[in-house]
């Protein structure tokens, strides 16, 4: 677990945090029926290099693209290529960007054209546990604080938290300590400290919460074949509060 110790820390954070939201911006531009995921990846690729940033993603444990494009029932490490998105679906894109020695992550999930009432519901729900978890992410609470906030908003509305995938810990690497879950007991785990900055990310599904990884050893679906949304946010723990890193 890496707890910044400096402004100048901070700062780089909020650069990295601020170029992955402004691709994000641009993503939901583009994402239309009838695009690749492909070049969704390239969209978001030339556009980090063109901020002085690299994708935090590509080449990380021999992941080949900038992004993630997941797509209906997959939750998470959905690989761009030749697939061409269809009305009706909905996709998770998600992006991290890496610069002065620091990375932000974020992920968004959209409906592709006219998506059925069913999977707006679910992404309105993912994008509200998200919210919840921030919310829940007070300085001097306690990590299961944010877990079960998600969780708890999440199952309320009857829908299902993926429990083999979770957020973390981010700073000058990808993945730090602590790991974030979405499911847990209040009042349990490590204190929130001042400097700590995590990646909250729910992976909400509409029907069972177990998962199963495809073939290409990166793709993780939904073992029933129900839809999967997935929000996330960097944020930072600060003395007086909470500061989302990952919005414009």
């Amino acid at each position: 677990m890496i707890v910044l110790k400096s402004d100048r820390a901070l700062n780089s954070m909020r650069k990295a945090g601020r170029i992955v939201a402004e691709v994000h911006a641009k993503l939901a531009e583009a994402i239309q029926p009838g695009i690749s995921t492909l070049k969704l990846d390239q969209l978001a690729e030339d556009y980090l290099m063109s901020c002085g940033a690299t994708p935090s993603f590509k080449g990380y444990r021999g992941y080949p693209k900038s992004i993630c494009t997941s797509i209906n029932e997959e939750v998470v490490h959905g690989i761009p290529g030749d697939r061409i998105l269809q009305e009706g679906d909905i996709i998770s894109v998600d992006i991290g960007a890496y610069i002065d020695g620091f990375h932000g992550d974020a992920t968004r999930t959209h409906g592709v054209g006219e998506s059925s009432m069913e999977a707006q519901r679910l992404i309105e729900i993912t994008a509200g546990a998200l919210q919840a978890g921030i919310e829940a992410a007070a300085p001097g609470g306690r990590l299961g604080d944010i877990s079960h906030a998600v969780q708890s908003f999440a199952e309320t509305a009857g829908f299902g938290v993926v429990r083999d995938f979770v957020g973390h810990g981010i700073g000058s690497q990808m993945h730090e300590d602590p790991q974030v879950p979405n499911f847990g007991l209040p009042n349990r785990g490590p204190r929130l400290k001042p400097g700590l900055v995590l990646a909250i990310e729910p992976m909400v599904t509409a029907g069972d919460y177990r998962v199963r990884v495809l073939e290409d050893d990166w793709t993780v679906v939904t073992l029933d074949g129900s839809l999967c949304a997935h929000f996330e946010d960097t944020v930072a723990i600060l003395e007086d509060g909470v500061e989302v890193l990952t919005i414009l």
